[in-house]
């Protein structure tokens, strides 16, 4: 039965080609692009995903200038340190790739971003608590969604900021050290987190809500399209080794155990070195 799932499984083209950790990565950069955009021109000109953004508004507003946001900024920012703990605190048992756990963090972001675009349509950016309140609730997102890429750590995409993509790009470019680099994971990266605020930026010429409800749907599609290739690799994993056993840590199998065998016990520890903790 493994066998013919991983069939399945790799006849799918749609998974193969946009189900890779660095296409779901960008597709996440470009969504954070439709957030900033919506935080930056209706929720006081805050940063949902670029935290340098709104640390550098709240120095210059320390200085005294008075027409700079500061409640917005600095809620955005206490958020999105929420949204990141969580999703370090939900990955800390999982080995580097994608799990269970990554989908439940992505799936909740796509979830928050979801009820958000409602609370724009319903509630509006008329009020300094609404819109403290929707930013709030971006960043929180956003923070999640930053934990969750850096624990799958495709190389230069971290999905919130480019400032380091672009310093790379740059730096090991043929005018620099001329080194090898996955140039253009780097240029779209860069690409899409721009298109995304072209078009965050466009849809608000509507509706806030229509572009955050379009960054959710890439966030729950990304989710499913990674999910679905997990568990592909895992079948696959499976119908190679012959393993029909479940992780709920580092994917979607295990390797068979033997249930004859018992559970290897730690050594016990000399009495002497115990009485001499």
């Amino acid at each position: 039965m493994s066998g013919v799932a991983a069939g399945s499984c790799t006849g799918s083209r749609l998974r193969r080609r946009f189900g890779t950790p660095p296409a779901l990565m960008l597709a996440l950069t470009f969504a954070t692009g439709i957030v900033d955009a919506v935080g930056y021109l209706h929720l006081d000109k805050v940063f949902a995903g670029n935290m340098t953004g709104n640390v550098v508004i709240l120095g210059m507003a320390a200085s005294g200038r008075t027409d700079l946001p500061v409640l917005g900024p600095l809620l955005a920012l206490a958020f999105f340190l929420v949204g990141a703990a969580t999703g370090g605190r939900v990955l800390r048992a999982a080995l580097p790739n994608w799990n269970r756990r990554c989908t439940g963090l992505l799936g909740g972001v796509g979830l928050v971003l979801a009820a958000t675009a409602l609370g724009l349509a319903l509630i509006g950016v008329g009020t300094l608590a609404a819109r403290a309140a929707m930013a709030s609730a971006l960043a929180l997102a956003m923070g999640m969604q930053a934990a969750t890429a850096r624990h799958l750590a495709v190389r230069d995409v971290s999905t919130v900021v480019v400032t380091s993509t672009l310093t790379s790009l740059a730096a090991d470019s043929r005018l620099g050290a001329a080194r090898g680099q996955p140039a253009l994971r780097r240029a779209s990266a860069v690409v899409l987190i721009a298109v995304g605020a072209i078009t965050g930026a466009a849809l608000c010429q509507m509706y806030e809500s229509v572009a955050v409800a379009v960054a959710a749907l890439v966030v729950l599609a990304v989710t499913g399209l990674g999910h679905a290739a997990a568990r592909c690799a895992g079948h696959a994993a499976a119908a190679t080794t012959g393993s029909t056993s479940v992780s709920p840590h580092d994917g979607y199998t295990t390797p068979p155990t033997d249930p004859t065998r018992p559970p290897r016990a730690s050594a016990p520890q000399p009495r002497s070195a115990l009485e001499g903790r």
